[in-house]
Protein backbone atom coordinates (compact mmCIF):
# COMPACT_ATOMS: atom_id res chain seq x y z
CA UNK A 1 0.00 0.00 0.00
CA UNK A 2 1.52 3.24 -1.14
CA UNK A 3 1.96 5.69 1.85
CA UNK A 4 1.03 9.81 1.70
CA UNK A 5 3.98 11.54 1.46
CA UNK A 6 6.07 8.90 0.90
CA UNK A 7 8.25 7.10 -2.95
CA UNK A 8 7.68 10.01 -5.53
CA UNK A 9 5.64 11.92 -3.08
CA UNK A 10 8.69 12.30 -0.56
CA UNK A 11 9.98 15.45 -1.94
CA UNK A 12 6.89 17.21 -0.92
CA UNK A 13 7.41 16.07 2.58
CA UNK A 14 10.13 18.01 4.93
CA UNK A 15 10.24 16.69 8.57
CA UNK A 16 6.76 16.76 10.02
CA UNK A 17 5.10 19.48 7.90
CA UNK A 18 4.21 19.38 3.95
CA UNK A 19 5.78 21.97 1.38
CA UNK A 20 3.89 24.40 -1.00
CA UNK A 21 5.00 24.45 -4.32
CA UNK A 22 6.44 27.59 -6.20
CA UNK A 23 8.45 27.84 -9.25
CA UNK A 24 8.54 24.19 -9.85
CA UNK A 25 10.02 23.33 -6.65
CA UNK A 26 8.74 22.09 -3.51
CA UNK A 27 9.98 24.58 -0.37
CA UNK A 28 9.67 25.67 3.24
CA UNK A 29 8.40 28.76 4.24
CA UNK A 30 10.34 31.79 5.01
CA UNK A 31 8.06 32.15 7.79
CA UNK A 32 8.82 28.75 10.15
CA UNK A 33 5.17 28.39 11.06
CA UNK A 34 2.58 25.54 9.82
CA UNK A 35 -0.85 25.32 9.88
CA UNK A 36 -2.54 21.48 12.23
CA UNK A 37 -5.01 19.90 9.78
CA UNK A 38 -6.78 17.89 12.31
CA UNK A 39 -8.44 14.54 11.48
CA UNK A 40 -12.23 14.80 11.84
CA UNK A 41 -12.28 10.93 12.99
CA UNK A 42 -9.49 10.84 15.50
CA UNK A 43 -10.00 14.65 16.21
CA UNK A 44 -6.04 14.53 16.05
CA UNK A 45 -3.30 16.47 14.43
CA UNK A 46 -2.82 14.55 11.44
CA UNK A 47 -0.78 16.65 9.00
CA UNK A 48 0.97 19.95 8.99
CA UNK A 49 1.50 22.65 5.95
CA UNK A 50 3.60 25.00 5.33
CA UNK A 51 2.00 28.88 6.61
CA UNK A 52 2.93 31.04 3.50
CA UNK A 53 3.80 34.72 4.31
CA UNK A 54 2.22 37.38 1.84
CA UNK A 55 5.75 38.10 0.80
CA UNK A 56 5.78 34.32 -0.99
CA UNK A 57 2.24 35.13 -2.63
CA UNK A 58 3.96 38.03 -4.13
CA UNK A 59 6.67 35.91 -5.44
CA UNK A 60 4.51 33.21 -6.71
CA UNK A 61 2.28 35.75 -8.77
CA UNK A 62 5.64 37.16 -10.38
CA UNK A 63 6.90 33.67 -11.15
CA UNK A 64 3.16 32.70 -12.42
CA UNK A 65 2.98 35.70 -14.97
CA UNK A 66 6.29 35.52 -16.40
CA UNK A 67 5.60 31.33 -17.17
CA UNK A 68 2.00 32.44 -18.50
CA UNK A 69 3.63 34.46 -20.94
CA UNK A 70 4.98 31.39 -22.58
CA UNK A 71 2.66 28.67 -22.04
CA UNK A 72 0.24 31.29 -24.41
CA UNK A 73 3.12 30.32 -26.81
CA UNK A 74 2.75 26.85 -26.27
CA UNK A 75 1.24 24.78 -28.98
CA UNK A 76 -2.79 23.66 -28.15
CA UNK A 77 -1.75 19.82 -29.04
CA UNK A 78 1.37 20.48 -26.46
CA UNK A 79 -0.79 21.60 -23.37
CA UNK A 80 -3.03 18.81 -24.15
CA UNK A 81 -0.50 16.23 -24.25
CA UNK A 82 0.92 17.39 -21.16
CA UNK A 83 -2.78 17.25 -19.16
CA UNK A 84 -3.34 13.30 -20.21
CA UNK A 85 0.12 12.91 -19.50
CA UNK A 86 -0.57 14.61 -15.57
CA UNK A 87 -3.98 12.96 -15.84
CA UNK A 88 -2.36 9.05 -16.01
CA UNK A 89 0.12 9.98 -13.12
CA UNK A 90 -2.77 11.45 -10.61
CA UNK A 91 -4.70 7.76 -11.56
CA UNK A 92 -1.85 5.90 -10.94
CA UNK A 93 -0.97 6.99 -7.61
CA UNK A 94 -4.85 7.28 -6.30
CA UNK A 95 -3.86 5.18 -3.28
CA UNK A 96 -1.85 7.49 -1.60
CA UNK A 97 -4.02 10.50 -2.34
CA UNK A 98 -7.14 8.65 -1.47
CA UNK A 99 -5.76 8.01 1.75
CA UNK A 100 -5.11 11.86 2.59
CA UNK A 101 -8.55 12.24 1.80
CA UNK A 102 -9.70 9.54 4.26
CA UNK A 103 -7.80 11.30 7.22
CA UNK A 104 -8.14 14.91 6.04
CA UNK A 105 -11.66 15.05 5.39
CA UNK A 106 -12.67 11.83 6.24
CA UNK A 107 -14.22 11.00 3.03
CA UNK A 108 -15.49 7.07 3.14
CA UNK A 109 -12.25 5.12 1.34
CA UNK A 110 -13.78 3.73 -1.65
CA UNK A 111 -15.55 7.22 -2.44
CA UNK A 112 -12.22 8.50 -1.85
CA UNK A 113 -10.53 6.46 -4.77
CA UNK A 114 -13.60 7.54 -6.90
CA UNK A 115 -13.12 11.01 -6.42
CA UNK A 116 -9.43 10.68 -7.52
CA UNK A 117 -10.22 8.67 -10.76
CA UNK A 118 -13.01 10.72 -11.79
CA UNK A 119 -10.70 13.92 -11.14
CA UNK A 120 -8.26 11.68 -13.86
CA UNK A 121 -10.99 11.56 -16.08
CA UNK A 122 -11.85 15.14 -16.28
CA UNK A 123 -8.68 16.26 -16.83
CA UNK A 124 -8.39 14.31 -19.99
CA UNK A 125 -11.74 15.40 -21.23
CA UNK A 126 -10.61 18.81 -20.39
CA UNK A 127 -7.82 18.36 -22.46
CA UNK A 128 -9.94 16.55 -25.43
CA UNK A 129 -12.60 19.56 -25.31
CA UNK A 130 -10.07 22.60 -25.31
CA UNK A 131 -8.52 21.89 -28.04
CA UNK A 132 -11.53 21.23 -30.21
CA UNK A 133 -13.38 24.60 -28.76
CA UNK A 134 -10.21 26.25 -28.47
CA UNK A 135 -8.70 25.30 -32.24
CA UNK A 136 -12.07 27.40 -33.63
CA UNK A 137 -12.53 30.86 -33.83
CA UNK A 138 -14.37 33.28 -35.63
CA UNK A 139 -15.04 35.08 -38.95
CA UNK A 140 -17.60 38.29 -39.55
CA UNK A 141 -18.17 40.27 -42.46
CA UNK A 142 -19.29 43.95 -42.39
CA UNK A 143 -22.05 43.90 -44.85
CA UNK A 144 -24.79 42.05 -42.36
CA UNK A 145 -25.63 45.50 -40.41
CA UNK A 146 -27.47 47.94 -42.20
CA UNK A 147 -25.29 51.11 -43.87
CA UNK A 148 -21.96 48.96 -44.26
CA UNK A 149 -20.56 47.09 -47.48
CA UNK A 150 -18.79 43.82 -47.15
CA UNK A 151 -14.86 45.62 -46.75
CA UNK A 152 -13.84 44.74 -43.39
CA UNK A 153 -13.33 41.41 -42.26
CA UNK A 154 -13.66 40.40 -38.21
CA UNK A 155 -11.57 37.12 -37.05
CA UNK A 156 -12.14 36.51 -33.11
CA UNK A 157 -10.70 33.58 -31.38
CA UNK A 158 -10.56 32.97 -27.47
CA UNK A 159 -7.16 34.12 -25.31
CA UNK A 160 -6.02 33.69 -21.99
CA UNK A 161 -6.83 35.66 -18.76
CA UNK A 162 -3.32 35.49 -17.25
CA UNK A 163 -3.52 34.08 -14.06
CA UNK A 164 -6.42 32.12 -12.20
CA UNK A 165 -6.62 31.56 -8.77
CA UNK A 166 -8.51 28.60 -7.81
CA UNK A 167 -9.93 27.92 -4.36
CA UNK A 168 -11.48 24.41 -3.65
CA UNK A 169 -13.61 23.50 -1.15
CA UNK A 170 -13.25 20.81 1.80
CA UNK A 171 -15.49 18.02 0.96
CA UNK A 172 -13.80 18.06 -3.04
CA UNK A 173 -10.07 19.21 -2.74
CA UNK A 174 -9.11 17.31 -5.63
CA UNK A 175 -12.05 17.24 -7.87
CA UNK A 176 -12.89 20.35 -7.45
CA UNK A 177 -9.47 21.92 -7.50
CA UNK A 178 -8.36 20.52 -11.18
CA UNK A 179 -12.03 21.24 -12.32
CA UNK A 180 -10.54 24.56 -12.04
CA UNK A 181 -6.96 23.96 -13.05
CA UNK A 182 -7.65 20.97 -16.19
CA UNK A 183 -9.28 24.13 -17.88
CA UNK A 184 -6.88 27.35 -16.89
CA UNK A 185 -4.29 25.12 -18.39
CA UNK A 186 -5.46 24.29 -21.50
CA UNK A 187 -6.96 27.31 -22.33
CA UNK A 188 -3.45 28.87 -21.61
CA UNK A 189 -3.10 30.54 -18.44
CA UNK A 190 -0.98 30.27 -15.06
CA UNK A 191 -2.53 28.87 -12.10
CA UNK A 192 -2.15 29.62 -8.13
CA UNK A 193 -4.23 27.18 -5.93
CA UNK A 194 -5.07 28.11 -2.50
CA UNK A 195 -5.90 24.50 -1.61
CA UNK A 196 -8.84 24.36 2.06
CA UNK A 197 -6.75 23.45 5.39
CA UNK A 198 -8.72 19.97 5.32
CA UNK A 199 -7.86 18.57 2.18
CA UNK A 200 -4.53 20.65 1.66
CA UNK A 201 -2.12 17.67 1.43
CA UNK A 202 -4.35 15.98 -0.67
CA UNK A 203 -4.58 18.51 -3.15
CA UNK A 204 -0.32 19.13 -2.58
CA UNK A 205 -0.64 15.18 -3.59
CA UNK A 206 -2.69 16.39 -6.78
CA UNK A 207 -0.27 19.00 -7.99
CA UNK A 208 2.84 16.99 -7.44
CA UNK A 209 1.45 14.58 -10.21
CA UNK A 210 1.35 17.81 -12.48
CA UNK A 211 5.10 18.67 -11.43
CA UNK A 212 5.66 15.14 -12.36
CA UNK A 213 3.90 14.96 -15.85
CA UNK A 214 6.82 18.10 -16.62
CA UNK A 215 4.79 21.55 -16.92
CA UNK A 216 7.03 24.17 -16.92
CA UNK A 217 8.32 26.45 -14.11
CA UNK A 218 5.88 28.46 -12.04
CA UNK A 219 2.63 27.57 -14.39
CA UNK A 220 1.05 25.88 -11.31
CA UNK A 221 1.84 27.26 -7.68
CA UNK A 222 0.27 26.07 -4.67
CA UNK A 223 0.55 28.18 -1.80
CA UNK A 224 -0.99 26.79 1.88
CA UNK A 225 -1.76 28.94 4.99
CA UNK A 226 -4.14 30.64 6.90
CA UNK A 227 -6.96 32.39 5.68
CA UNK A 228 -6.76 35.09 7.91
CA UNK A 229 -3.28 35.94 7.06
CA UNK A 230 -3.29 35.20 3.25
CA UNK A 231 -6.80 34.38 2.03
CA UNK A 232 -7.79 38.26 1.63
CA UNK A 233 -4.15 38.96 0.20
CA UNK A 234 -3.96 36.25 -2.56
CA UNK A 235 -8.31 37.01 -3.43
CA UNK A 236 -7.46 40.97 -3.98
CA UNK A 237 -3.66 40.88 -5.56
CA UNK A 238 -3.33 42.97 -8.47
CA UNK A 239 -1.62 39.90 -9.82
CA UNK A 240 -4.46 38.11 -10.32
CA UNK A 241 -6.65 37.92 -13.49
CA UNK A 242 -9.49 35.51 -12.79
CA UNK A 243 -10.88 33.84 -9.68
CA UNK A 244 -12.65 30.74 -9.33
CA UNK A 245 -14.06 29.78 -6.07
CA UNK A 246 -15.42 26.94 -4.85
CA UNK A 247 -17.23 27.28 -1.28
CA UNK A 248 -19.61 28.54 1.30
CA UNK A 249 -20.36 32.55 1.95
CA UNK A 250 -17.05 33.04 2.02
CA UNK A 251 -17.40 33.92 -1.60
CA UNK A 252 -19.59 36.92 -1.36
CA UNK A 253 -17.30 38.46 0.73
CA UNK A 254 -14.30 37.90 -1.95
CA UNK A 255 -17.07 39.01 -4.59
CA UNK A 256 -17.30 42.06 -3.23
CA UNK A 257 -13.67 42.59 -2.12
CA UNK A 258 -12.26 41.29 -5.68
CA UNK A 259 -11.12 43.60 -8.25
CA UNK A 260 -12.52 43.74 -11.81
CA UNK A 261 -11.93 39.99 -12.80
CA UNK A 262 -13.94 37.55 -13.92
CA UNK A 263 -15.42 35.64 -11.20
CA UNK A 264 -16.55 32.01 -11.04
CA UNK A 265 -18.46 31.21 -7.74
CA UNK A 266 -20.32 28.11 -6.32
CA UNK A 267 -21.58 28.60 -2.92
CA UNK A 268 -23.93 25.80 -1.34
CA UNK A 269 -27.20 25.41 -1.63
CA UNK A 270 -30.74 23.87 -0.36
CA UNK A 271 -31.60 21.73 -2.77
CA UNK A 272 -35.15 21.24 -2.29
CA UNK A 273 -36.64 17.79 -2.98
CA UNK A 274 -40.23 18.47 -4.79
CA UNK A 275 -42.37 14.77 -4.42
CA UNK A 276 -45.54 14.38 -6.27
CA UNK A 277 -48.56 12.18 -5.59
CA UNK A 278 -47.99 9.96 -8.21
CA UNK A 279 -44.11 9.77 -7.96
CA UNK A 280 -42.46 6.45 -8.02
CA UNK A 281 -42.18 6.15 -3.93
CA UNK A 282 -39.41 3.38 -3.65
CA UNK A 283 -37.46 5.61 -6.27
CA UNK A 284 -38.14 9.00 -3.84
CA UNK A 285 -36.79 6.97 -0.57
CA UNK A 286 -33.66 5.58 -2.43
CA UNK A 287 -32.94 9.20 -3.82
CA UNK A 288 -33.24 10.93 -0.57
CA UNK A 289 -31.51 8.99 1.49
CA UNK A 290 -28.46 8.68 -1.85
CA UNK A 291 -28.94 12.45 -1.74
CA UNK A 292 -29.12 13.54 1.60
CA UNK A 293 -26.70 11.17 3.55
CA UNK A 294 -24.03 10.24 0.94
CA UNK A 295 -20.53 11.50 2.52
CA UNK A 296 -22.22 12.34 5.66
CA UNK A 297 -24.61 15.05 3.59
CA UNK A 298 -21.86 17.38 3.11
CA UNK A 299 -22.37 18.15 -0.83
CA UNK A 300 -23.49 21.35 -2.05
CA UNK A 301 -26.04 19.06 -4.10
CA UNK A 302 -26.60 17.34 -1.53
CA UNK A 303 -30.62 17.24 -0.93
CA UNK A 304 -31.47 19.58 2.00
CA UNK A 305 -34.76 19.70 2.37
CA UNK A 306 -37.99 16.98 1.39
CA UNK A 307 -41.30 18.85 0.27
CA UNK A 308 -43.49 16.16 -0.11
CA UNK A 309 -47.17 15.64 -0.78
CA UNK A 310 -49.32 14.78 2.15
CA UNK A 311 -50.86 12.15 1.03
CA UNK A 312 -47.95 10.00 0.15
CA UNK A 313 -45.49 11.63 3.18
CA UNK A 314 -46.12 8.95 5.51
CA UNK A 315 -45.13 5.73 3.26
CA UNK A 316 -42.28 7.89 1.91
CA UNK A 317 -40.83 8.50 5.96
CA UNK A 318 -41.22 5.34 6.55
CA UNK A 319 -39.48 3.72 3.88
CA UNK A 320 -36.57 6.42 4.31
CA UNK A 321 -36.40 5.36 8.01
CA UNK A 322 -36.68 1.92 6.68
CA UNK A 323 -33.31 2.65 4.67
CA UNK A 324 -31.31 5.05 7.32
CA UNK A 325 -31.61 1.95 10.09
CA UNK A 326 -29.46 0.15 7.76
CA UNK A 327 -26.71 2.52 7.32
CA UNK A 328 -23.20 1.70 8.96
CA UNK A 329 -22.08 4.59 10.96
CA UNK A 330 -18.41 5.14 11.47
CA UNK A 331 -14.98 5.83 10.50
CA UNK A 332 -14.27 5.99 6.81
CA UNK A 333 -11.20 3.64 6.47
CA UNK A 334 -13.93 0.78 7.52
CA UNK A 335 -15.95 2.45 4.65
CA UNK A 336 -18.73 3.33 6.46
CA UNK A 337 -21.44 4.95 4.83
CA UNK A 338 -21.90 7.66 7.25
CA UNK A 339 -18.77 8.82 8.56
CA UNK A 340 -17.61 12.30 11.00
CA UNK A 341 -18.25 15.63 9.90
CA UNK A 342 -15.20 17.83 8.95
CA UNK A 343 -14.46 19.49 11.87
CA UNK A 344 -16.21 20.11 15.62
CA UNK A 345 -17.48 23.48 14.51
CA UNK A 346 -19.39 21.80 11.68
CA UNK A 347 -20.77 19.28 13.97
CA UNK A 348 -21.50 22.07 16.78
CA UNK A 349 -23.61 23.95 14.26
CA UNK A 350 -25.32 20.88 12.96
CA UNK A 351 -26.41 20.14 16.58
CA UNK A 352 -27.55 23.95 16.91
CA UNK A 353 -29.75 23.27 14.00
CA UNK A 354 -31.07 20.15 15.95
CA UNK A 355 -32.09 21.70 18.72
CA UNK A 356 -33.69 24.81 17.31
CA UNK A 357 -35.82 22.05 15.50
CA UNK A 358 -36.18 20.25 18.58
CA UNK A 359 -37.55 22.94 20.98
CA UNK A 360 -40.49 24.14 17.88
CA UNK A 361 -41.51 20.64 17.72
CA UNK A 362 -40.58 18.80 14.87
CA UNK A 363 -40.88 14.86 14.64
CA UNK A 364 -37.59 12.89 15.39
CA UNK A 365 -37.78 9.73 12.70
CA UNK A 366 -34.51 8.79 15.23
CA UNK A 367 -32.70 9.91 18.42
CA UNK A 368 -30.54 12.20 17.28
CA UNK A 369 -26.81 10.99 18.77
CA UNK A 370 -23.48 12.56 18.44
CA UNK A 371 -19.86 10.83 19.51
CA UNK A 372 -17.33 13.35 18.93
CA UNK A 373 -17.59 14.67 14.95
CA UNK A 374 -19.76 11.47 13.91
CA UNK A 375 -23.65 12.00 14.20
CA UNK A 376 -25.87 9.67 13.57
CA UNK A 377 -28.15 9.85 10.35
CA UNK A 378 -31.28 11.54 11.39
CA UNK A 379 -34.46 12.56 9.52
CA UNK A 380 -37.07 15.08 11.04
CA UNK A 381 -40.56 15.30 10.13
CA UNK A 382 -43.17 18.06 10.33
CA UNK A 383 -40.64 20.46 10.06
CA UNK A 384 -42.54 23.78 9.55
CA UNK A 385 -40.97 27.07 7.69
CA UNK A 386 -39.94 28.91 11.46
CA UNK A 387 -37.54 26.02 12.63
CA UNK A 388 -33.60 27.14 11.16
CA UNK A 389 -33.25 24.13 9.37
CA UNK A 390 -35.74 25.17 6.89
CA UNK A 391 -33.76 27.66 5.37
CA UNK A 392 -30.26 27.05 7.04
CA UNK A 393 -27.39 24.85 4.79
CA UNK A 394 -26.82 22.12 8.13
CA UNK A 395 -23.74 20.44 5.96
CA UNK A 396 -24.46 17.37 7.91
CA UNK A 397 -26.78 13.69 7.97
CA UNK A 398 -29.87 15.44 9.22
CA UNK A 399 -32.47 16.37 6.51
CA UNK A 400 -36.37 17.63 7.00
CA UNK A 401 -38.99 17.22 6.09
CA UNK A 402 -41.95 19.54 5.33
CA UNK A 403 -45.39 18.48 4.44
CA UNK A 404 -46.95 20.20 1.30
CA UNK A 405 -51.09 20.39 0.13
CA UNK A 406 -50.21 21.52 -3.12
CA UNK A 407 -47.30 22.15 -5.46
CA UNK A 408 -47.35 25.48 -5.83
CA UNK A 409 -46.68 25.32 -1.81
CA UNK A 410 -43.51 23.49 -2.57
CA UNK A 411 -42.51 25.58 -5.13
CA UNK A 412 -43.37 28.46 -3.19
CA UNK A 413 -40.36 27.04 -0.32
CA UNK A 414 -37.96 26.83 -2.74
CA UNK A 415 -37.57 30.14 -4.48
CA UNK A 416 -38.21 31.53 -0.90
CA UNK A 417 -34.50 30.16 -0.27
CA UNK A 418 -31.89 32.83 -1.05
CA UNK A 419 -29.92 29.75 -2.31
CA UNK A 420 -30.88 28.40 -5.87
CA UNK A 421 -28.10 26.02 -6.42
CA UNK A 422 -30.14 22.74 -8.02
CA UNK A 423 -33.74 21.00 -6.83
CA UNK A 424 -34.88 18.17 -7.88
CA UNK A 425 -38.92 17.07 -8.56
CA UNK A 426 -40.54 13.37 -8.62
CA UNK A 427 -43.49 12.41 -10.58
CA UNK A 428 -44.48 9.83 -13.43
CA UNK A 429 -45.76 13.29 -15.43
CA UNK A 430 -43.28 14.58 -17.79
CA UNK A 431 -45.57 18.29 -18.08
CA UNK A 432 -45.83 18.94 -14.50
CA UNK A 433 -42.13 18.00 -14.74
CA UNK A 434 -41.47 20.44 -16.49
CA UNK A 435 -43.63 23.15 -15.96
CA UNK A 436 -42.37 22.82 -12.45
CA UNK A 437 -38.56 22.62 -13.53
CA UNK A 438 -39.51 25.86 -15.21
CA UNK A 439 -40.80 27.30 -11.93
CA UNK A 440 -37.97 26.79 -9.41
CA UNK A 441 -35.68 29.06 -9.34
CA UNK A 442 -32.22 27.12 -9.39
CA UNK A 443 -29.39 26.53 -11.65
CA UNK A 444 -30.30 23.05 -12.41
CA UNK A 445 -33.58 20.63 -11.70
CA UNK A 446 -33.13 16.97 -11.70
CA UNK A 447 -36.58 14.98 -12.98
CA UNK A 448 -36.38 12.02 -10.65
CA UNK A 449 -33.16 11.38 -9.00
CA UNK A 450 -31.55 13.34 -6.34
CA UNK A 451 -29.58 17.05 -7.36
CA UNK A 452 -25.49 15.99 -8.92
CA UNK A 453 -22.83 17.55 -10.34
CA UNK A 454 -21.86 15.85 -13.33
CA UNK A 455 -21.19 14.24 -15.63
CA UNK A 456 -18.58 16.71 -15.19
CA UNK A 457 -18.98 18.15 -18.92
CA UNK A 458 -22.67 19.35 -17.82
CA UNK A 459 -23.25 23.13 -17.03
CA UNK A 460 -23.16 23.46 -13.16
CA UNK A 461 -24.33 26.65 -11.66
CA UNK A 462 -26.60 28.45 -9.06
CA UNK A 463 -28.76 31.82 -8.59
CA UNK A 464 -29.09 34.27 -6.07
CA UNK A 465 -26.39 33.48 -3.17
CA UNK A 466 -25.57 29.80 -5.10
CA UNK A 467 -23.02 31.88 -7.30
CA UNK A 468 -21.68 33.13 -9.95
CA UNK A 469 -21.02 32.18 -13.70
CA UNK A 470 -21.28 28.23 -14.62
CA UNK A 471 -19.10 26.08 -14.49
CA UNK A 472 -18.92 22.10 -16.37
CA UNK A 473 -15.66 21.77 -18.65
CA UNK A 474 -16.52 23.36 -21.16
CA UNK A 475 -18.52 26.27 -19.57
CA UNK A 476 -14.92 26.72 -17.29
CA UNK A 477 -12.99 26.64 -20.47
CA UNK A 478 -14.96 29.66 -21.94
CA UNK A 479 -14.77 31.55 -18.62
CA UNK A 480 -11.19 31.38 -18.34
CA UNK A 481 -10.50 33.25 -21.37
CA UNK A 482 -11.43 36.41 -23.17
CA UNK A 483 -11.98 37.15 -26.81
CA UNK A 484 -9.88 38.94 -28.79
CA UNK A 485 -11.00 40.57 -32.39
CA UNK A 486 -8.66 41.64 -35.17
CA UNK A 487 -10.49 43.71 -37.98
CA UNK A 488 -9.16 43.70 -41.40
CA UNK A 489 -9.81 46.55 -43.63
CA UNK A 490 -9.62 46.67 -47.20
CA UNK A 491 -9.53 49.72 -49.39
CA UNK A 492 -12.84 48.52 -51.62
CA UNK A 493 -15.86 45.80 -50.50
CA UNK A 494 -15.00 42.64 -51.73
CA UNK A 495 -17.80 39.95 -52.21
CA UNK A 496 -17.51 36.05 -52.84
CA UNK A 497 -18.54 34.51 -55.43
CA UNK A 498 -19.62 37.83 -57.08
Amino acid sequence: MAVAGTGVFAEILEGEVYRYYADGEWRASASGKSVAIVNPTTRQTQYRVQACTQEEVNKVMEVAKVAQKAWARTPLWKRAELLHKAAAILKEHKAPIAECLVKEIAKPAKDAVSEVVRSGDLVSYTAEEGVRILGEGKLLVSDSFPGNERNKYCLSSKVPLGVVLAIPPFNYPVNLAVSKIGPALIAGNALVLKPPTQGAVAALHMVHCFHLAGFPKGLINCVTGKGSEIGDFLTMHPGVNCISFTGGDTGIAISKKAGMVPLQMELGGKDACIVLEDADLDLVAANIVKGGFSYSGQRCTAVKVVLIMESVADIVVEKVKAKLAKLTVGPPEADSDITPVVTESSANFIEGLVIDAKEKGATFCQEYRREGNLIWPLLLDHVRPDMRIAWEEPFGPVLPVIRINSVEEGIHHCNASNFGLQGCVFTKDINKAIMISDAMETGTVQINSAPARGPDHFPFQGLKDSGIGSQGITNSINMMTKVKSTVINLPSPSYTMG
